[in-house]
């Protein structure tokens, strides 16, 4: 009989409810067992979750003092007095220092700009044959006439030009193709399109174009730039930058000059002779000060995670090492010191920039400490905030400990959900275990609930013949 038809019909012998019955001693037999496996997978699920959270908040901490570092707002800055004849921006790959310091644009760098007289049809073949670029020094009259060129060094460059490119869309697309140091464009208004070239700035960057064209085929002499060129203008003459440094004249091919105050990226805006613009150093007081309050608050907030998890009695990580080397690195955070082969003297950590430790293991700033400290010694407060170094190369090594797959939390991970995947094949095997039981159960209550049947079914034959018996008598 199917285990379904058994259990249609137990208890009609016996008038018991075998079902009820089979259900409750099976359940009670399994239930300490599924309490302690459901236990384990809530313990298992709650360490997951906390080491995880651990892992996002060391790693967030990490990259958002990274984050801040880069803005370059805790390094001392240079300054204009003049941003509209010069702009200024520290450099981070090295440090400031020559300032404050006197500079006097005297000439912007510029490109060399040449146009062709306007031709009606851009699409229209010009000619074929080469166009060779040689670059050098020119001289450029008012007029747009070049009456002098001395080649440079580098080799001309030879463009080609044939029957599937001599129109002035395809001759300015070759010239392009080459990236030869001059960029070619067209532009057109009423008068029609005129080839535009323009190159580097820089004097050495003057530039001619000579053609050399094809019999039958002429044409391309219209676009020859150079001494004595009749079908092109140069609007714009090459030169280079002529700038004073407290006083010392220095030529550079760029507006962009990174190589004449230490540390200080100069952007030529304008040029003014005769105006001194004074250049200098503006330290990141302010800047410094809310960076250790964010850096305090942020580790407050770490630490009351990290004691939660591994609180001894009710953390789901009181047992997890990964999380109690964590915790150890950042209370231990505030004394490291932070600057290779510290003065004595000088900050180098985060106690002695201000940073205070309570009873609790939380910090706080001393705000009057931190001040003193910047004041006195804001070379070493910056220092500790060095990209790559001091606090963000300590606060890296931590979290790349903290997560690590080898022995960090990421470890942690990776063993419990292993524990995970066990558990789950116990919590398998204990459901076979218990319906395994009731179907024997089952079986076993049906055959006793068979013979009780069979007992009263005879009952009830013996008591009924009795009663006829007694009728006839």
């Amino acid at each position: 009989m199917a285990i379904e038809s058994i259990a249609k019909t137990l208890g009609s012998g016996s008038g018991i409810d075998i079902t009820a019955l089979v259900n409750g001693l099976v359940d009670a037999q399994f239930a300490a067992k599924q309490a302690a496996l459901t236990k384990k997978d809530d313990t298992l699920k709650a360490q997951i979750s906390a080491a995880g959270e651990l892992k996002s908040g060391i790693t967030g901490f990490d990259t958002a003092l990274k984050t801040l570092i880069k803005t370059g707002s805790l390094a001392t800055a240079p300054v204009s007095g003049n941003t509209g004849i010069v702009k200024v921006s520290a450099l981070t790959t090295s440090s400031i220092s020559g300032l404050p310091a006197q500079v006097e644009v005297r000439q912007l760098a510029q490109a060399q700009v040449a146009s062709t007289t306007p031709i009606a049809d851009k699409s229209a073949a010009i000619g074929t044959g080469k166009l060779t670029l040689t670059f050098g020094t020119a001289t450029v009259d008012s007029g747009g006439a070049m009456t002098a060129f001395t080649a440079g060094a580098a080799a001309s460059v030879d463009i080609d030009i044939t029957a599937s490119n001599n129109s002035l869309t395809g001759i300015a697309a070759a010239i392009n193709a080459k990236k030869a140091g001059v960029t070619a464009s067209i532009m057109s208004d009423s008068g029609g399109s005129r080839l535009v070239l323009k190159s580097s700035t820089g004097a050495s960057q003057a530039f001619t174009l000579a053609a050399t064209e094809d019999v039958g085929a002429e044409g391309l002499a219209a676009l020859n730039v150079g001494v004595g060129a009749t079908g092109t203008t140069i609007g714009s003459a090459a030169q280079s930058a002529i700038v004073a440094v407290d006083g010392v004249a220095l030529q550079r091919s760029s507006n962009s000059i990174m190589d004449m105050i230490p540390g200080v990226k100069l952007d030529l805006v304008s040029a003014s002779v005769g105006t001194k613009v004074t250049i200098d150093a503006q330290a990141p007081t302010a800047a410094l000060g809310q960076a250790v309050q964010d850096l305090v608050d942020t580790y407050n907030e770490l630490l009351a995670t990290l004691k939660t998890a591994t609180d001894p009695i009710t953390g789901p990580l009181k047992s997890d090492a990964a999380a109690k080397t964590l915790l150890n690195s950042l209370r231990n955070l505030s004394t490291k010191e932070l600057i290779e082969d510290p003065d004595s003297n000088l900050v180098s950590t985060l106690s002695e920039l201000g940073v205070a430790t309570n009873r609790d293991g939380t910090l706080r700033v001393d705000s009057t400490r931190l001040a003193t400290a910047i004041a006195n010694d804001g070379t070493s407060a910056e220092a500790i905030f060095k990209s790559g170094k001091g606090l963000s190369a300590e606060l890296t090594k931590i979290a790349t400990a903290a997560t690590s797959m080898t022995y960090g939390l990421g470890y942690s991970v990776v063993r419990y959900k292993e524990a995970q995947s066990s558990l789950a094949a116990d919590q398998e095997k204990a459901t076979t275990q218990a319906e395994s039981m009731r179907t024997r159960m089952t079986r076993q209550f049906a055959g006793m609930d068979s013979v009780v049947s069979a007992y009263k079914s005879t009952q009830s034959f013996l008591e009924n013949q009795v009663a006829a018996w007694n009728k006839q008598n």
